[in-house]
C-alpha cells in the first residue's frame, strides 16, 4: 500500500530536507510544508476507500543490493513493519493531517509576527509524519520509536528565548521522556510473557500482578502524552512559553489525539481491564476534570487558563473509555476530536490576541470584541463548545458520556456502584468550565479597552480564517451530531449502541435558534419607541470611563475561599507537580550522597568494605 509511504515517510523526509534550507527564507519553507501536508492529507483520505487490513511494508530494502549490509538490516526491520489500517487508525490519521494543514496555514502569518522557533517547519513536518506512523503501526517497537522521537520534536517546537521558556522546554522533555522509558518497561514485560510486539495479536488479562504492571506502565505513557492528572504539569508551562501555533498543534490537538488513541488501544484492544483498574480510571478521570478546572479559575495568564481547561477535558475522555461500553467509548472518542477542534480554536485565538496586543495577562487586556470581531466570534463559539453549551459539539459528546455513566450503573463491579458520584462530578466540571471560559471571554473581549490598546485591529485572513473555520465545525458537529456525526463517524469506531436518553441534536438546534429569534422580535417590538440612555452601574456605583471592572478580582473570591485557599497554596508551592517533587527528591538524595564525598581515603575504604559485606550477604 503505497499510500502509507506518502502519509508517514514523505513528511519525515521532506522535514529532514528542509533543515538544509536557511531560516531566512522561512516563508518558502512554510509553503513547501503546506504542499507536503496537502499531499499527505490527500493520501490519508484515500485510506477510507480501503477495507480494514494489516499491511506489511518493505522499508526501502529494494534500494540496496541483495545480501548487502543495508539490505540485511532493513530486511530485519521489515519483520516489524506491520501497519493496521482499521477504522480507528484511519480516523486518527486524517485528524492529524487536518490539524497539521490548518495550523500550517495559521503559522505562515503567525511565525512572521511572533518569537520564531528555529527550524519550525522541519520539526513540524517531522511531527506530522511521526504522529501518523504512531497511529498506524501495529508493532509496539515501531510505536515507541515514533512516539519517542515525538518527545524531541515537542521539545524543539518551544521557543527557548529566556530562562523560563528553557525551563519549560526541559520540564516537557524530562516528563515525556521519563514516561517513554516507563512505556518501554511495559513493552518489555509483554515481550517476556507473550513473545510478540504485534498489537493485533495481544489480548492480555489484568488478573496477574506482572501484567497489571505492564498495563499501568503503558497507561502512564498515554496519560503523560494526553496531559492527564497527575502527569499533566508540563502542559501549563508549555502553553505559556511556546508559540500559540505550537501549543495548538501539540498539547491542544496532536498530543491529545495520540494520547487518547493509545489509551483506547490499551483499554479496548491490548488489555482486558478488571473492575479495580476500571475504578482507578474513573477516579483519575474525575480528579483530572475537577482539579484542573479549579486551577483554571484562578489563572491570570490566559494561555495558562486555557491549558488547565484542556487538561480538565482529558478527564471526560478517560471516563468515557474507562466505562468500557460502546456508548462510553463513543463518548470518549467523540469528545477527543471535539476537544481538538475547540481547544485548537481557542489557542489560535489566544495567539491572535498575543500578536496584536503583546499582552498575556487578563488584567492587561479587555474590550477587544469590536476591534477584533472575527477572533471574538471564533473564541466565543469555541468557549461555549468546551463548556458543553448546546447546540455545540462539546455538549453532544458530554451528553454521550453522561448517558454512558447512567447506563454503566447497571453493570457489575465496584466502579458501577459509584455511578451517581461520577455523574455529579462531570456535570460539576462542566459548570466550572463555563465559569473559566467566561473569565477568558469577558477578560479579553468585554469591559473597557485599555488606552494602550486603542490602535488594535483584527489580524489578517491567514490567522482569523483557521479560528473561524474551527468554530464553524464546532457548530456543525453539534447540530448534526445525532443524524450524521455519531452514526456515520463515531459508531464505526466504537460499535453500535442505543441512546438511553432522548436527544435529537438538529431539532434542539432549531428550537434554540427559533427561541433566540422570537426573543429578539419581542424585544424590538416592545421597546422600539422606548429607548432611553442611563448611566451604567456596577456594584452600586455609577460607571465612568476611567472605571472598569476586573475579572481577576471577581474570581479572586474562589482563591480566598477558606476551603480552597490551603489547596491553592500547596499547588502554588508545586506540591502537586510530579516533576518538581521528583526533582526535590533527586536533589535531596544527591545531597546526602555528596556528604559521603569528603576526600578522606579511609572513609572511601569503609564504604567499599561495607558494600562488599552487603553484596556477600545478598549472594549468600
Amino acid at each position: 500500500m503505497n499510500e502509507l509511504y506518502y502519509i508517514i515517510f514523505f513528511p519525515i523526509i521532506a522535514g529532514v530536507v528542509l533543515f538544509a534550507i536557511p531560516d531566512r527564507i522561512r516563508t518558502v519553507k512554510g509553503i513547501v510544508s503546506l504542499i507536503v501536508s496537502v499531499i499527505s492529507g490527500f493520501f490519508a483520505l484515500k485510506l477510507f476507500s480501503f477495507p480494514s487490513q494489516l499491511v506489511d511494508l518493505d522499508l526501502f530494502s529494494f534500494l540496496f543490493a541483495e545480501d548487502s549490509l543495508m539490505f540485511n538490516i532493513l530486511q530485519g526491520a521489515n519483520r516489524f513493519s506491520t501497519f493496521n489500517i482499521d477504522n480507528l487508525s484511519k480516523f486518527i490519521t486524517i485528524a492529524i493531517c487536518f490539524f497539521s494543514l490548518l495550523i500550517l496555514i495559521y503559522s505562515l502569518a503567525y511565525m512572521s509576527k511572533s518569537r520564531s522557533v528555529r527550524n519550525y517547519y522541519p520539526y513540524f513536518l517531522l511531527t506530522t509524519g511521526l504522529s501518523t506512523g504512531a497511529a498506524l503501526t501495529d508493532n509496539l517497537l515501531f510505536f515507541i520509536t515514533f512516539w519517542g522521537i515525538l518527545g524531541l520534536t515537542l521539545y524543539k517546537l518551544i521557543s527557548t528565548y529566556d530562562e523560563n521558556s528553557s525551563a519549560a522546554a526541559k520540564k516537557t522533555l524530562i516528563l515525556v521522556g521519563a514516561s517513554d522509558g516507563i512505556i518501554l518497561l511495559g513493552i518489555g514485560i509483554i515481550w517476556k510473557v507473550y513473545g510478540t510486539f504485534t498489537i493485533s495479536e495481544l489480548d492480555i488479562p489484568t488478573n496477574y500482578p506482572i501484567l497489571t504492571i505492564a498495563f499501568l506502565s503503558l497507561l502512564i505513557g498515554s496519560f503523560t502524552k494526553a496531559g492527564a492528572f497527575p502527569f499533566h504539569t508540563w502542559i501549563p508551562d508549555y502553553a505559556q512559553y511556546a508559540p500559540a501555533s505550537s501549543t495548538a498543534y501539540l498539547p491542544a490537538s496532536l498530543d491529545k489525539l495520540l494520547g487518547i488513541y493509545f489509551l483506547t488501544r490499551i483499554c479496548v484492544d491490548l488489555f482486558r481491564i478488571n473492575e479495580w483498574l476500571t475504578f482507578l480510571l474513573m477516579l483519575l478521570g474525575i480528579m483530572t476534570v475537577i482539579f484542573a478546572v479549579m486551577m483554571a479559575l484562578i489563572q491570570h495568564n490566559y494561555k495558562r487558563l486555557l491549558s488547565y481547561c484542556a487538561v480538565s477535558q482529558v478527564g471526560y475522555m478517560i471516563i468515557g473509555l474507562g466505562l468500557g461500553t460502546p456508548l462510553g467509548i463513543a463518548g470518549g472518542l467523540f469528545h477527543m476530536i471535539n476537544h481538538a477542534l475547540y481547544k485548537s480554536g481557542l489557542f489560535l485565538s489566544a495567539g491572535n490576541i498575543e500578536v496584536k496586543t503583546g499582552k498575556e495577562n487578563l488584567e492587561d487586556v479587555g474590550g477587544l470584541s469590536r476591534a477584533m470581531p472575527l477572533t471574538f466570534i471564533s473564541a466565543l463559539i469555541c468557549a461555549l463548545a468546551i463548556s458543553g453549551v448546546p447546540p455545540f459539539n462539546g455538549f453532544a459528546s458530554k451528553w454521550l458520556i453522561y448517558q454512558g455513566i447512567i447506563d454503566f450503573g447497571k453493570e457489575a463491579g465496584i466502579a458501577s456502584h459509584f455511578w451517581i458520584l461520577w455523574l455529579g462530578m462531570v456535570v460539576l466540571g462542566s459548570a466550572l468550565t463555563l465559569a473559566a471560559s467566561l473569565k477568558f471571554i469577558s477578560g479579553i473581549f468585554l469591559g473597557t479597552k485599555p488606552d494602550q490598546l486603542s490602535e488594535v485591529k483584527e489580524v489578517g485572513i491567514l490567522m482569523w480564517l483557521p479560528c473561524l473555520f474551527l468554530a464553524i465545525i464546532c457548530a456543525v458537529f453539534g447540530i448534526l451530531a445525532s443524524q450524521i456525526v455519531i452514526p456515520k463517524i463515531i459508531m464505526p469506531l466504537a460499535g453500535k449502541f442505543d441512546y438511553p436518553g432522548i436527544w435529537e441534536s438538529t431539532s434542539i438546534s432549531i428550537l434554540i435558534l427559533v427561541s433566540i429569534i422570537l426573543g429578539l422580535i419581542i424585544y424590538l417590538v416592545g421597546n422600539i419607541n422606548k429607548f432611553r440612555t442611563e448611566d451604567s452601574f456596577i456594584g452600586g456605583e455609577t460607571f465612568r470611563e476611567e472605571t472598569g471592572y476586573s475579572v481577576i478580582e471577581f474570581y479572586k473570591t474562589i482563591r480566598e475561599f477558606k476551603l480552597f485557599s490551603r489547596i491553592y497554596d500547596l499547588a502554588e508551592q508545586k506540591w502537586f507537580d510530579i516533576y518538581e517533587l521528583s526533582k526535590k527528591i533527586t536533589l535531596g538524595f544527591s545531597h546526602w550522597l555528596s556528604l559521603a564525598h569528603t576526600g578522606t581515603l579511609t572513609l572511601y575504604a569503609i564504604w567499599i568494605l561495607a558494600g562488599l559485606v552487603i553484596m556477600f550477604i545478598v549472594l549468600i
